[in-house]
């Protein structure tokens, strides 16, 4: 199922989509149950503290800086941010193998933006050792994207829209060209911030959740992408 929340204009050249930017969790896959299961057993490893998978609900989408920091401080936690953040990512590398898949239909949809000429970007706020390992477990190459831009390239964290004016930067286009692909409030937050249109994605949390944040489109997965994002992208500017 899919819902249109913005309907565009294609005289309206701004309207065109020209890239594709995508978050990573929760959208190229469902890896939040395996950093929730490593940050939890990080904290019980390293600081003899139990915490519950949902302290971590409110920091999805800002990377393990403040998915972490956050659960910390609840706790009163005096972690160390690059000891902590590194044993976790060993525990998550070590959880993953053999059970981190791709969503539904992101082969396809990134064959599809191919197709039709779409340059595309990873923007997760993850670190790059996070984004290698579930890249190379969901059997999706580097080499499938012009631009990968991780939490070790940018200053603010999401919902601040630094990540995805990056990316954009780095895929040479127009913010407002660029439909970038999320799943969190956060990220669309930041989306918007950047002037990007957004398609949210159900993966990780409701329709009545994301309707808030105002994305201009909601699916359930990329099997479902409006048919009105396609159009934008076979959509061609008028000769200058």
């Amino acid at each position: 199922m899919c819902e249109v929340l913005h309907t565009c204009d294609m005289n309206d050249p701004t309207e065109i989509i020209q890239g594709v930017i995508f978050d990573m969790d929760g959208v190229l896959c469902d890896s939040e149950k395996f950093i929730c299961e490593a940050a939890r057993q990080m904290f019980a490893e390293r600081h003899n503290c139990t915490v519950q998978a949902e302290d971590f609900i409110p920091f999805v989408g800002t990377g393990e800086n403040r998915y972490l920091g956050g659960v910390a401080q609840k706790y009163g936690i005096a972690w160390d941010l690059a000891a902590d953040k590194t044993r976790t990512y060993e525990i998550y590398l070590e959880i993953i193998r053999g059970r981190l898949e791709p969503l539904k239909g992101i082969g396809e949809f990134i064959s599809a933006c191919r197709e039709r000429g779409m340059k595309l970007a990873v923007a997760t706020s993850a670190d790059r050792m996070k984004m290698d390992g579930n890249l190379r477990e969901i059997r999706l190459p580097e080499e499938s994207f012009d631009v990968c831009v991780t939490g070790n390239d940018i200053e603010h964290k999401k919902p601040h829209p630094e990540i995805f004016l990056t990316a954009a930067k780095g895929l040479d286009l127009p913010p407002d060209r660029c439909l970038v692909v999320e799943d969190a409030p956060n990220g669309i937050r930041a989306a918007r911030a950047a002037g990007s249109p957004c398609l949210a994605l159900t993966t990780s949390f409701t329709k009545v959740r994301l309707r808030r944040e105002r994305p201009d489109y909601i699916a359930t997965d990329l099997t479902t992408v409006p048919d009105e994002i396609y159009a934008r992208m076979n959509a061609h500017p008028p000769q200058e």
